[in-house]
């Protein structure tokens, strides 16, 4: 797999070296130089497979020897051994759960899928690996679930204090090993640049060896686009032209699926559901990307205001504003809405969804309005309802069942380091690896 930067196509690597790097020296994120298609029968000849059987198919056609077919096996296997199954909601209408993972959240495909990857890569070094990461909830405690224990790899994690849910915080700061919570007085936009400072610091990085587990890593990506590949293939009616609803914050999750296009999924539609930070909606609405400081939300893992894969999004198109806007429908909803959306899941389908799920079943709805041809459609839900219990105990009225391993987490001791949002700070806090 040959990847190049964003900013600056002269920069390549292959994948271990992307994987391990995290980013591209000078900014930019690492993109595909290339997406092979799929064979024309693959759907159909994975028709009964399971979600790690095809992912190993798919990871042989884009990382070709780099990982022999083994250890590649091994990785997959013994990482994505959790189901991501197709709920029908209505004729024609899905959701797509993806919190089955350890942690409850569709990070765990990309988090435990990178922690194998990672760690067969750097097996035989000598210097231990850092990995960095912004949070704005769910990402944190999947990464640190993958990576914890894994020999010469750290883990430190960023996150915006008080504007995590309990139970996020309580899964990131709890954890213990070889993971350290840094609780930043800010957003998340605070915390990825912080990190992205850290990457571009040319002194720390030839003194640590730094890689980032945010959805700017290309090994969280690839698995991502796994559950999209699979989800069509369950589907009982393919004769109708599918559409994807992808809550949206940093659009790791609907690039991935961008990918799987690529490659051959028969996708015609995704739409980009966003909180009331509106980033996407506006520039498909004025092919203008205008970045804005983040707000609080209740689907507080989609507060973000400058997205970093929107770079891929572009890079993808060729800058072509027409071809994304073709592609993309985007809308958001504020947290009334999303509230009410919860509600009405419920109401129609006796289904309990989260804030996340909510806002994209809100934008499936108003993706229909508007149309006058028949889909089938998929709404990706990517966090148990359990994980924001309050919102959605408001939302429907009644309490919900919270699974033993959340539960668990609750009755641990939190322990974090309280730090400003200041790079200085974070600097010297990681020399201290040296």
């Amino acid at each position: 797999m040959k990847l190049y930067s964003t900013l600056n196509k002269d920069i390549t690597a292959n994948f271990k070296e992307a994987v391990i790097k995290g980013v591209p020296p000078g900014g930019g994120l690492f993109m595909p130089s290339y997406l092979p298609k799929l064979r024309d029968d693959f759907y159909k000849s994975h028709r009964d497979s399971s979600l790690p059987e095809m992912a190993f198919e798919i990871c042989k056609i884009l990382i070709g020897d780099e990982i022999p077919d083994a250890h590649l096996k091994s990785i997959i296997f013994d990482n994505l051994n959790f189901d991501a199954p197709l709920k029908k909601l209505e004729n024609n209408k899905y959701i797509l759960e993806l919190f089955h993972g350890p942690t409850l959240a569709f990070k765990d495909f990309g988090a435990k899928f990178m922690a194998g990857v990672l760690s067969y890569f750097t097996k035989n070094n000598n210097k231990e690996t850092i990995i960095l990461v912004a949070t704005s909830g769910d990402t944190g405690s999947a990464v640190a679930n993958g990576f914890l224990g894994k020999e010469g790899i750290k883990v430190v994690l960023l996150y915006p204090s008080g504007k995590v849910s309990k139970i996020q915080e309580q899964q990131l700061t709890t954890i213990g090993g070889n993971v350290t919570a840094l609780e930043i007085d800010g957003t998340f936009d605070d915390c990825q640049r912080l990190v992205k400072e850290a990457f571009s610091d040319t002194g720390l990085n030839s003194l640590l060896t730094l890689s980032s587990a945010n959805s700017i890593n290309i090994a969280r990506l690839i698995p991502q686009s796994f559950y999209y590949h699979y989800a069509y293939s369950k589907l009982e009616n393919k004769s109708l032209p599918v559409v994807f609803s992808v809550p949206s914050g940093n659009l790791g999750n609907i690039t991935a699926g961008l990918f799987a296009k690529e490659m051959g999924l028969p996708a015609c539609k995704f739409i980009a559901a966003v909180n009331a930070n509106n980033i996407v909606p506006e520039y498909i609405r004025t092919s203008v990307f205008t970045p804005k400081p983040s707000v609080a939300t209740l689907s507080n893992a989609m507060d973000v205001g400058n997205p970093s894969n929107f770079q891929r999004i572009s890079s993808l198109f060729n800058k072509d504003y027409e071809a994304i806007k073709e592609l993309i429908y985007s809308n958001s909803y504020s947290d009334s809405e999303t509230l009410k959306g919860i509600k009405e899941v419920l109401d129609l389908y006796d289904y309990t969804i989260d804030p996340h799920g909510a806002v994209g079943y809100l934008a499936l709805k108003d993706f229909l309005k508007e149309q006058n041809e028949s889909f089938v459609s998929i709404i990706l839900e990517t966090a148990h309802p359990a994980k924001f219990n309050d919102t959605v105990t408001s939302a429907i009225g009644k309490s919900i069942i919270i699974p033993e391993g959340l539960k668990s987490a609750l009755d641990k001791k939190k322990h974090s380091i309280k730090m400003i949002a200041d790079y200085n700070h974070l600097r010297d806090f990681l020399k201290g690896f040296e």
